[in-house]
């Protein structure tokens, strides 16, 4: 490819909201915490080796019957999201990074098996929830 020579038009988007393919066999809940696999396709969320946090569904997706990319399913990829963590934190958790428990449940690193990244606790609610910022996971996966 070579370089301009001449004002193109530029295509842009937000970023905020995809579409994407989800992977044969897969049932993904309108809220849950979603990843792509080796392959590419959306899953749903799980502390799973080789998984990658991809963000937050926004609807419901049935392909269990169905083939790799027969239907796609529309997530969000930044924000704060209201989450569940499965053992009890303080306000002194504030800043730490949560992992991937399963498609609704994160927890620090200390209590997961495979570290699967899913954000920062950016505000304490109580013992078992917490304002999760979703969007340094899905930096340090654009990078990856």
């Amino acid at each position: 490819m070579t370089a301009l020579t001449e004002d193109k038009q530029l295509e842009y988007r937000e970023g905020v909201e995809l579409s994407c393919p989800v992977d044969d066999g897969d049932k993904i809940y309108g809220g849950a915490f979603v990843c792509v696999n080796a392959d590419g396709y959306l899953v749903p969320g799980a502390d799973t080796a080789g998984l990658i946090f991809h963000g937050v569904s926004l609807e419901q997706k049935d392909n269990t019957d169905g083939s790799d990319g027969d239907l796609t399913c529309q997530i969000r990829r930044r924000g704060l999201i209201k989450a569940i963590l499965d053992t009890a934190i303080t306000q002194a958790n504030v800043g730490d990074n949560v992992f991937l428990v399963d498609d609704q449940t994160v927890d620090l690193a200390a209590n997961v098996d495979n570290n699967i990244f899913c954000g920062i606790i950016a505000e304490y609610i109580d013992t078992t929830h917490a304002w999760i910022d979703i969007e340094p996971a899905i930096k340090q996966a654009d990078v990856a």
